[in-house]
């Protein structure tokens, strides 16, 4: 990677030095785990797009684990810097890496969690007996099964919490990613070519907001030239780097 330890020594000021800093992650984050992206030189929709098999996953979804970028994330939660964490990721990485719950909106979902069609209600598959081999993937524009689990609080309609094309973008997500953006000073975005609307419009907000803008990816994004500080690296090489100078900075 070209970065440099200037690099890294001016991204960990600005970090240590924020009042409110806001992470926005895509799927390069999650390529260190074994991971496909997306919109990557070989991320799956790119290679799709040109008549080619994409890459699979190095293990079933259940055994991947978080990589360093993923631990470097929750340390910056950990130091205090940290205030939110916005994803396009549906892998749950980020849960499993210790970043908790109430600061993380999963704007396409999460492959592990469905939802209820009535009162919004989140279940981990294990909590309501949903086996995918049994009730299928659950997904909002397939068709509803008789054997599959229904909401134990409302008996509606049970799918997946994974977003599709086409499919709405969870509401309550949406509102407090756009809540924290706009009280951000800073935006982090990590691992994502910043090209899929709407997610990709949180860190277009925040720099018109006034926010400084940092980038951290491996390959162009479609707001390279609106970035205060745009790095070429891996998040889980570059971003333990970072942490390692702000904790020297204390």
């Amino acid at each position: 990677m070209s970065f440099s330890n200037n690099d890294v020594q001016k991204v960990a000021e600005i970090l240590a030095n924020s009042k409110y800093l806001v992470a926005f992650t895509g799927a390069g984050i999650s390529t260190e785990s074994g991971l496909p992206d997306y919109r990557g030189p070989e991320g799956v929709w790119t290679l799709r797009e040109k008549g080619l098999k994409p890459m699979l996953p190095r293990k079933p979804m259940h055994l991947v684990q978080p990589n360093p970028g993923h631990f470097a994330i929750v340390d910056l939660y950990k130091l205090g810097l940290l205030k939110y964490l916005i994803s396009q990721n549906v892998d749950n990485l980020h849960l499993k890496s210790g970043i908790p719950s109430e600061i993380l909106a999963e704007l396409h979902g999460n492959s592990g969690k469905m939802k209820c069609l009535g009162c919004d209600t989140r279940f981990l598959k294990q909590e309501i007996g949903w086996d995918d081999h049994l009730h299928g993937k659950g997904y909002r524009t397939e068709k509803s099964r008789s054997n599959q689990p229904r909401c134990p609080y409302c008996e509606c309609r049970i799918i997946s919490s994974v977003v599709n094309f086409n499919d709405p973008m969870p509401e309550k997500e949406m509102q407090e990613a756009e809540k924290h953006t706009r009280k951000c000073d800073v935006m982090l975005a990590i691992g994502s070519t910043l090209s899929v609307v709407p997610a990709a419009s949180f860190p277009v907000i925040a720099k018109r907001l006034g926010a400084f803008l940092i980038i951290i990816n491996v390959g162009k994004t479609e707001l390279d030239t609106m970035a205060d500080v745009r790095i070429e690296a891996k998040s889980g090489e570059f971003l333990p780097l970072v942490i390692d100078h702000i904790k020297a900075l204390s």
